[in-house]
């Protein structure tokens, strides 16, 4: 139980990713707060209760200010704290650069980028107020290396990366780390769609000849999070399967 009575937000919750991570964070003693736009976190939520474990669904926007801003007091007014904050949520709207329209590039910078912003500047001043709190920040393999037709998700990916990293600076004398989780090729809604044939041949470039699973990354998660990883502040950690090493 490596997070026996803490609270923990987790964005983009409702599948994929951050539903592994809801469900293993959950495993581990966490009061689990999912918030994702869509509906499915409410069977997310409801799976988690049936374990006996302890989770809720808020149906909430990052790019949402006011939103966000009135679902932290809530959760604080209700569990007293929030000690963990994993910004996970993201999009894609992949183009190359020449065909990359502006709203393209806005939409994955407002999510991806701002989303991340708002709601880590929500959730710190009750961290602040308590001495104590984890951020997790979802990068990618594609911010440090950059992607073919992802101008606009590369670029937040790097700035997640730089913003955890001056958090880091800003908040560990207060008690609060901030680090960031760089996965590689993983098993998702996204990855499934793309042609077997592209599927196959990236993971042939992956050391260790398959791609993540949704577990993989949220048990990195699991690691930042936990009490064990108090002296890793300002990192990413790299989840690839040796791909980008």
């Amino acid at each position: 139980m490596r997070l026996q009575n803490k609270v923990a937000i987790i964005t983009g919750a409702a599948r994929g990713i951050g539903r592994s991570a809801a469900q293993i964070f959950a495993r581990e003693g966490a009061t689990v707060i999912i918030w994702d736009m869509l509906d499915e976190g409410v069977q997310t939520a409801e799976a988690i209760r049936a374990t006996g474990a302890q989770a809720e669904y808020m149906k909430i926007s990052v790019t949402d200010v006011p939103a966000v801003e009135e679902a932290v007091r809530g959760v604080v007014e209700k569990y007293g704290r929030i000690d963990i904050l994993v910004n996970n949520a993201g999009i894609t709207r992949d183009r190359t650069l020449l065909k990359m329209s502006h709203t393209e590039w806005q939409q994955v910078i407002d999510v991806n980028l701002t989303g991340v912003f708002n709601c880590t500047k929500a959730v710190v001043p009750y961290m602040v107020e308590k001495g104590y709190g984890r951020i997790i920040c979802t990068s990618s393999v594609v911010g440090v290396h950059g992607n073919f037709g992802q101008t606009n998700y590369a670029a937040t990916k790097a700035g997640v990366v730089a913003m955890c990293r001056t958090w880091a600076k800003e908040l560990g004398s207060k008690g609060i780390t901030a680090n960031a989780v760089a996965p590689g090729f993983i098993r998702t809604d996204m990855t499934d769609a793309m042609p077997e044939e592209a599927r196959q041949a990236t993971i042939q470039t992956i050391p260790v000849k398959r791609m993540g699973e949704p577990e993989d990354i949220a048990y990195a998660y699991l690691y930042l999070a936990s009490d064990e990883a108090s002296f890793v502040n300002g990192q990413v950690l790299g989840v690839n399967g040796g791909q980008a090493s």
